[in-house]
């Protein structure tokens, strides 16, 4: 391990400092990437171990089966089998499944499935392409959560789902015992700041679900982050999550600065493509994405293992972010 290990609550006070909150959610949660094995099955052996590495790293958690597991190719039953291996790989730390759909019947079933296969608690996306009113949404919600007895994170993300959750909605779901969190994903701190400073009264988590702005919303008041760049450098996100919920932001803002070109390599193209790249030029996987999508094209995967080796060389806060940025050195855009 280097530097800062896992952040809250599963580690001692001791090896972070970390200033302690009521909040259920805190710290870095992977959004895990699933394996593809060469004939298009999951790769169970190789999720497993991609669990056990997250976990070997120090975060706080983990969430397979979301958007960037690629769960909208994903059969009922191969989402069920994926929450059942993640949850058996790892010891300590909580699992929190990708449950959601623009389908309340079938978010609830997948829900409860997840509940029976171990799920520590839900990541719900907002229904997508239905575009529902606000009373939908309470109803959606609730319906869930009235029914599931698990800890459970609302999820907007308007760029995939085509509308943003009104923040009138979300201050009245965060009432709800069994509503513990919001993933924030519309890239509106405006928004994300009035959903902190009207639910500061319960016992209600707001997890950065943009990379780039995990330390802006940790910064106002969020509690950690629902990371794609934490799949690839785990070590990295959790040293500056934790830099910065102990209040040292100067270290903070050093690792930001540091994972930024990463980050900006992880969402050239569409979700999950370059983080599967990524992971492959790890060791961690192949590259294999479900159709629609396709794999990451040729000239961005030379600057990414070039950008991904700069990494490997150097401890976490001692990168010179303009020495590694493909964009500052004529790389691919």
């Amino acid at each position: 391990m280097t530097d800062t290990t896992t952040t809250t609550p599963y580690a001692t006070h001791e090896e972070t400092d970390s200033e302690r909150t009521d909040a259920p959610f805190e710290g870095v949660y992977p959004a895990m990437t699933t394996p593809f094995a060469d004939d298009g099955a999951v790769d169970h052996d190789q999720l497993a171990e991609n669990a056990r590495y997250l976990e070997r790293a120090g975060v706080d958690g983990v969430v397979p089966v979301g958007s960037t597991g690629e769960s909208a190719t994903m059969s009922h039953d191969e989402h069920v089998a994926v929450i059942e291996t993640v949850r058996d790989a790892l010891d300590d730390i909580p699992v929190i499944a990708g449950t959601g759909s623009n389908n309340t019947a079938e978010a609830l079933s997948l829900s409860e499935r997840a509940a029976d296969a171990g799920a520590d608690g839900l990541l719900l996306i907002s229904p997508y392409y239905n575009k529902p009113e606000p009373q939908g949404f309470l109803d959606h919600y609730r319906t869930i959560a009235d029914a599931v007895d698990l800890p459970q994170i609302v999820y907007n993300v308007p760029s995939r789902t085509g509308q943003s959750i009104p923040v009138d909605v979300t201050v009245e779901l965060a009432e709800h015992p069994n509503i513990r969190g919001y993933k924030a994903a519309s890239g509106d701190l405006n928004l994300i700041s009035e959903v902190i400073e009207r639910t500061r009264d319960e016992a209600f988590a707001v997890l950065s679900g943009d990379d780039g702005l995990t330390l802006p919303v940790l910064s106002i008041g969020g509690t950690g982050t629902i990371s794609v760049v934490a799949n690839v450098e785990p070590e990295r996100a959790c040293a500056m999550v934790g830099a910065a919920l102990s209040g040292d932001y100067d270290r903070a803002r050093t690792l930001h600065h540091e994972l930024s070109p990463l980050v900006r390599e992880l969402f050239a193209e569409t979700n999950p493509i370059p983080v599967k790249e990524a992971m492959h030029v790890r060791g961690r996987g192949g590259p294999h994405v479900r159709s629609p999508l396709s794999r990451l094209s040729e000239d961005r995967r030379e600057s990414l293992r070039d950008l991904l080796a700069a990494y490997d060389e150097r401890a976490p806060g001692t990168i010179d972010p303009t020495a590694v940025d493909p964009a500052a050195t004529g790389g691919a855009e």
